[in-house]
């Protein structure tokens, strides 16, 4: 075996770096990973972590940031590392930050605000024009000037090992412009803008998905540990074998547990984030694996620990509405995902952006994103921001059979609960008896509650309303904003 002699060890390293493009070459000598960069969102009132590598081994490494004055040293460890830790002030911008091995790099336009590390599938994915054009997108790309949201476009990879290394796209870091913007997630914009247009602080967003994937594919292995399906087939993906039917689902593409956790969540997990949003589900409506209510949390849990912070925001999509409307009750695939996603409210520091009213039966990517982003942003303004706007639809609190009706009793998260579309409500509320055979309700509202019934239950048990794949919202509160979809049958009082 050769032994390489240690004094070209940092610049072996630095040449292979380079060469895998997992780290930015900014100096001959200072190498940062691909994230961190000029134009870049750091997060704020916080301890954020600056990281490298540097060829001048042995030395002290100094870094000096422009909005304190204030040096920080590093050592320049026997593997050619560094790390610095930051202390950010409450958001403003730009600044610059120094670092100096010898050789003195600055990274310029930096701003302090909020980062949103942005996941999901093809809805998180869609941008606001190319291989999908959201609703009026040569109006948005025209006005979208805001100097201070920043974003970031990580390209798509898999790797079977947790990695650290990342590459960017477009340069890094980017100001958004009508020319920056067109191929970036929509969703993620309109929420940013959102938040933006609310509150004037700076926005970074860090957009990390890929279209038509599962679930199980973004969470860690230590996630799925609970999982013994998950946690087989990933034992069979460390270790293939050419002969199994199987093999190359093993080793292939993207839908496979952990691989693009690995490769597109790990190496950020040391970066301070504010929180994350999350747009996926449509991929696993139809799954026979472990079911989402069970998976959804166990990302969320995973990802906080990951970023060490168990209050982390994380704030997620509904799935919207989609195929053929049905003319009575049926089974939902789709329902019964959403009322999962539902469930998991039940975390603390969630937040759930139906959207389930602005859908399209025909495509199962909505064209309109900018309600999608809209009632995303609200959430974090409401919750984070002390805005106090309504950011939720009425949500069902109680409710108690009352002879022949069911009288559910809401909370409207607004001023008063409003039933819309009211030629629908019939198809929208449904009510059975114990044989749990479902009829189109009537219903009449008495100030926050609704009373529903059906001359075929004399004797009712359980009420679903929106339980389809394309369902009729009518249920909203007076600032416009759905409820979502529920089941009182798989419903549990507090």
């Amino acid at each position: 075996m050769m032994i390489i002699p240690k004094q070209y060890k940092q610049i072996l390293l630095a040449l292979f770096f380079s060469l895998i493009g997992g780290f930015s070459s900014l100096q001959a000598k200072v190498l940062l990973p691909a994230f961190i960069g000029d134009n870049m969102v750091l997060q704020q009132k916080e301890k954020v972590k600056i990281w490298g590598t540097s060829s001048a081994l042995g030395k002290d490494l100094q870094v000096k940031t422009s909005w304190n004055k204030k040096s920080y040293s590093a050592q320049i460890d026997q593997q050619v590392n560094w790390v610095v830790y930051l202390q950010t002030p409450q958001y403003g911008g730009p600044y610059q930050i120094s670092i100096d091995d010898g050789d003195q790099l600055t990274l310029n336009n930096i701003l302090i605000g909020e980062v949103w590390f942005c996941s999901g599938q093809s809805n998180m994915e869609m941008p606001l024009a190319g291989w999908g054009e959201i609703d009026n997108f040569q109006q948005e790309i025209k006005a979208a000037n805001y100097a201070n949201i920043r974003i970031l476009q990580i390209p798509k990879a898999t790797a079977m090992q947790p990695t650290t290394e990342v590459k960017v796209e477009a340069g890094g870091w980017n100001s958004v412009t009508p020319q920056s913007i067109p191929t970036f997630s929509a969703t993620a914009y309109f929420f940013a803008r959102e938040i933006y247009e609310k509150t004037g602080i700076p926005i970074g967003l860090i957009h990390s998905s890929w279209g038509g994937t599962i679930i199980e594919a973004w969470m860690s292995r230590r996630a799925l540990a609970p999982f013994a399906e998950y946690t087989t087939k990933i034992e069979k993906m460390q270790h293939p074998d050419p002969q199994d039917k199987m093999y190359k689902s093993l080793t292939e593409g993207p839908n496979r547990p952990t691989v693009l956790y690995n490769a597109m969540v790990k190496p950020f997990v040391d970066f301070k984030i504010k929180g994350a949003i999350w747009y996926q589900g449509e991929s696993n409506a139809d799954s026979k694996d472990a079911p989402y209510q069970q998976l959804l949390p166990a990302l969320i849990k995973d990802w906080r620990q990951q970023w060490n912070n168990e209050k982390m925001p994380f704030y997620f999509v509904q799935l919207a509405n989609y195929k053929e409307k049905k003319t009575s009750p049926q089974p939902s695939s789709w329902a019964r995902l959403r009322e999962a996603q539902r469930q998991t409210l039940r975390l603390p520091y969630t937040g759930m952006a139906v959207i389930a009213d602005i859908g399209d039966a025909e495509d199962i990517h909505p064209k309109n994103k900018q309600d999608v982003g809209k009632r995303l942003g609200w959430i974090a303004t409401n919750q984070l921001y002390g805005k106090k706007i309504p950011y939720s639809g009425p949500v069902l609190a109680d409710w108690t059979i009352k002879g022949n009706e069911i009288q559910l009793s809401f909370s409207p998260m607004g001023k008063k609960l409003q039933l819309k579309n009211t030629d629908k409500l019939k198809g929208s509320f449904t009510i059975a008896g114990a044989d749990q055979v479902f009829y189109p309700a009537e219903v009449k509202q008495v100030g926050n509650m609704l009373m529903v019934s059906a001359k075929e239950v004399s004797s009712p048990a359980a009420v679903r309303y929106g339980w389809a794949d394309n369902p009729d919202l009518t249920l909203y509160n007076d600032a416009g904003i759905p409820g979502s979809p529920f089941r009182t049958d798989d419903w549990t009082k507090n």
